[in-house]
């Protein structure tokens, strides 16, 4: 008999985080604030472009001063106009800029790419560089707004589920259904919910039936059936019929509050790569500056060479050394990758599972619910011999026993046999015994229902052996101590598992294992129907986190369950999937990853997705190193000039960023 008993509740202490805006040159991702830095950007390269011409083209000054030919200082009124031209721009472009870096100094954020830009620019102005001096700081801010432009794009999958969120609700007041904010609905309310509209709060269908789509949160394409009985959860979409609905959940509580408050604070878990880049950043910053500082005084000092040569060169070290490139893409690489998996139907809570899920070879799966339906069937009833009960008095013994357990196999009893006796009968010393079953008094006798296990710990003997052990679960049943008979109980097999198991091996995961608490021959008999690798049966809740244990020290390990009784071992494993349990609190919190229905493909999909955001995120690393290095070392020696410095930081954040982008097209593949 499978493991009879409710796990203590996993209570986790859930923070609220607050999250840091990150403080670009007074950008941020609002479209109006967004636009306006756009057309600041095109009047600031307008007036470049036009000093630059001015400067250029061949027989500008003396088309100018021959215009005024009369004036005396026509020269110095050209250079004053090209140096105003100049100056605009800068200002246009480097204001925000050089307000940031002096705002962030007096608070002791000395060494960002803010006061990157402003020294290189300024230093380049101080020589008489005023083309390079713009160039910096224009470059700059279109590189910031790409980014700007960059994250928006990348929200936009996990920023349209706050369009899930109705901002209305047609709840029973006094007889007739009145318009109110969701936020006033209370839980036990009657609700109504027209053809085409948003499912408001999350509840229980009392009348009508439609098809409704859940597409924006499970990811599924085909509409779900729903009838008197059926959960529906706010953000469906009601697509036929007018159906009246009892609320289960406050506005607070509902499904879509808990996935925006799941995403928002994904952002708040760093994956190893993203902490490397932040740590990175803390250390090269400053290094790179001391480096351009030796750069401009070592060889005039001590070689006597020309000050304006190597002050020109430290300026190229410090442009080409800013990381922003790093800094940015690699964590807009992270959050492309949760806004793909949100997509899908897949809430990853956190850039530290996407790498975690990256590099899972080892995929451990709770059976009941999880790889099976979770629908358990009565096939067998077989009174001992010894006993001189039948069929029907055999099972009710069972399902009086079960009457008060609400696990599927104690359902599945009920099921095959209901009387009114059963409901009346006075059941006392009702003892749950986890991963045994069931011990009660009825009318004044001890009935034992459960596993061979808790026949033996009550000294119960005679045990018939059953020739159907192999295809299903075993209640067995003693009155009194002495043996009644036992009931095959069967569960069905997911049509999705073994082809799920399959994918999982194509996306590198090495061994796949079930961990079950029903009896050694029906796990056996599954893991071999479904091609598990490896099976360890019998398992009590705290069992399987041993287990789950020994996995990890093979290797990255994941663990898929029902969310709810695995929850400590969701917990434990390195990645903890919740299948199926967009409802269920105690899976969202002891969950790494909730898979927003049953579908075991959607695993395989989350790694697919991991190894993608992955390979991006180091090939942006990658691209970022080698090209500043190179650059850097070009630039000591004089071979490279400002505006190639100006595209190993520019150019460089333009591709890391486009890279990154990538991620959002592999929304058009298939899972």
């Amino acid at each position: 008999m499978s493991c009879h008993c409710h796990d203590h509740e996993h209570e986790h202490n859930h923070e609220h985080h607050h999250h840091e805006e990150h403080d670009h040159g007074g950008h941020c991702c609002c479209h109006g604030e967004e636009e306006g830095g756009l057309k600041k950007i095109i009047v600031a390269a307008s007036l470049f472009v036009v000093a630059l011409l001015l400067e250029h083209i061949p027989g500008a000054e003396r088309a100018f001063t021959s215009r005024l030919s009369d004036v005396a200082q026509a020269p110095e009124i050209f250079n004053a106009v090209k140096l105003l031209l100049f100056a605009a721009a800068y200002l246009l472009c480097g204001k925000d800029v050089l307000i940031s870096s002096i705002k962030n100094i007096s608070r002791g954020q000395i060494f960002d790419e803010q006061f990157l830009m402003a020294v290189a620019s300024i230093a380049a102005i101080a020589i008489g560089e005023y083309p390079e001096a713009v160039a910096v700081m224009l470059f700059y801010q279109v590189g910031e707004w790409f980014e700007d432009y960059a994250v928006d794009k990348s929200r936009d999958s996990i920023q349209s589920l706050v369009g899930l969120r109705p901002d209305k609700a047609f709840v029973l007041r006094d007889g007739a259904f009145v318009q109110v904010a969701p936020e006033e609905v209370q839980v036990g309310d009657t609700i109504q919910v027209k053809p085409g509209e948003r499912v408001p709060l999350d509840g229980t269908v009392i009348e009508g039936d439609s098809f409704v789509d859940t597409s924006a949160l499970t990811g599924e394409s085909v509409p779900r059936q729903i009838t008197s009985g059926s959960i529906v959860m706010a953000g469906f979409v009601n697509q036929q019929g007018l159906i009246t609905v009892k609320v289960t959940k406050s506005a607070e509580e509902s499904s879509v509050s808990r996935i925006l408050e799941l995403v928002e604070d994904a952002a708040d878990k760093k994956a190893h790569a993203e902490k490397f880049i932040t740590r990175f950043a803390r250390v090269y910053t400053p290094l790179v500056c001391l480096a351009a500082v030796l750069v401009a005084i070592v060889p005039p000092i001590f070689a006597n060479a020309q000050w304006p040569t190597w002050i020109y060169r430290a300026i190229m070290f410090l442009v080409v050394s800013c990381p922003c490139a790093l800094v940015i893409s690699v964590p807009l690489s992270f959050y492309g990758g949760i806004g793909l998996a949100s997509s899908k139907g897949i809430l990853i809570k956190g850039s530290n599972y996407i790498e975690l899920l990256s590099r899972a070879k080892i995929a451990a799966f709770d059976k009941t619910g999880t790889l099976t339906q979770g629908v358990f069937v009565v096939n067998e009833i077989h009174p001992s011999p010894d006993a001189k009960i039948n069929q029907e008095e055999l099972i009710a013994i069972a399902t009086h026993a079960e009457k008060y357990s609400e696990h599927p196999i104690s359902k599945s009893l009920k099921l095959a046999h209901h009387c009114p006796k059963c409901d009346s009968l006075a059941l006392k010393d009702i003892q749950e015994i986890r991963g045994q079953g069931i011990c009660v008094k009825i009318e004044g006798q001890e009935v034992l229902a459960g596993n061979l296990k808790l026949m033996a710990a009550f000294g119960v003997q005679g045990i018939t052996p059953c020739q159907k052990e192999d295809v299903g679960t075993i209640v067995h049943v003693a009155v009194d101590k002495v043996y009644q008979g036992h009931i095959v109980i069967s569960d069905k097999i997911k049509e999705a598992s073994r082809d799920a198991l399959a994918a999982l091996k194509k996306v590198g995961v090495k061994k796949t294992v079930m961990l079950t608490g029903d009896a050694s021959l029906v796990a056996d008999a599954t893991a071999k129907a479904l091609g598990v690798d490896q099976v360890t049966a019998e398992l009590l809740p705290e069992d399987k986190v041993k287990r789950v244990e020994e996995l990890i020290a093979q290797g990255p390990t994941l663990f898929a369950g029902d969310g709810i009784n695995d929850a400590p071992v969701l917990a434990r494993a390195d990645v903890g999937i919740a299948m199926g349990a967009l409802g269920s609190d105690a899976a969202i919190e002891a969950s790494d990853v909730v898979i927003m229905n049953d579908d075991l493909n959607k695993i395989p999909a989350a790694i697919k997705i991991a190894k993608k955001t992955m390979r991006v995120v180091w090939q942006n690393i990658a691209l970022s190193l080698l090209v500043k290095f190179g650059i850097m070392a070009l630039a000591v020696p004089g071979i490279a000039n400002l505006w190639l410095a100006v595209f190993g930081d520019v150019g460089v954040l333009f591709l890391a960023v486009l890279n990154a982008l990538r991620l959002s097209f592999f929304k058009r593949e298939k899972n």
